[in-house]
């Protein structure tokens, strides 16, 4: 009987244990756009990305409220970037035995990680060319709604994956297609 309920109980902890394993994600997700003129496929450079509120004010991150990361600072979206073999950027050009992107998630894209409580349907993206001659001809500027399907969510369980099935694909990055003024 002794060796039943141990048994019972080695069980129950393994079990407890499997579905309290952590990933590298916890707690964090990423928005993740491919910025791109019409008909071209590479995403353009040097565009300030922020989120923004409902009038199109630049959001603080006060106290890592939507990121873990840049605490009361601006919500700015990065460019991904190539690392090398220890993990650090690589030059423009350079290359390396074991290049991959800083975000494996990801190519040449923006991306920008919040936290997994961060509410996107509450807020949009704002794209502005600051330096109109880097791009060959300055873009116009947009304000593009956020919405919960474009977050990059990386931890999920066997129930979440078996939902997104159905319904718009979640991972993929937010497609965005920019005019010249």
């Amino acid at each position: 009987m002794r060796y039943i309920i141990a048994f019972i109980l080695i069980s129950l902890s393994v079990k407890a244990q499997q579905n309290a394993m952590h990933c590298g994600y916890d707690f964090t997700s990423y928005v993740v756009l491919d910025v791109h003129e019409d008909g071209k496929k590479e995403n353009i450079k040097n565009l300030k990305i922020t989120i923004v509120d409902s009038v199109g004010r630049e959001v603080i991150n006060t106290n890592n409220l939507y990121s873990w990361k840049n605490a009361n600072q601006p919500m700015l979206f990065g460019f991904n970037y190539l690392i090398d073999d220890n993990n650090q950027r690589l030059a423009e050009g350079v290359k390396t035995a074991k290049e991959r992107y800083f975000f494996p998630y990801a190519k040449d894209n923006y991306f920008l990680s919040v936290s997994n409580t961060f509410e996107a349907d509450r807020f949009a993206f704002k794209i502005e060319d600051i330096d109109g001659k880097a791009n060959g001809g300055k873009f116009k500027t947009v304000i593009i709604p956020l919405n919960s399907y474009n977050m990059y969510v990386l931890c999920s369980n066997e129930s979440q994956q078996a939902a997104m099935k159905f319904g718009r694909k979640i991972n993929k990055p937010v497609d965005v297609v920019l005019e010249k003024e």
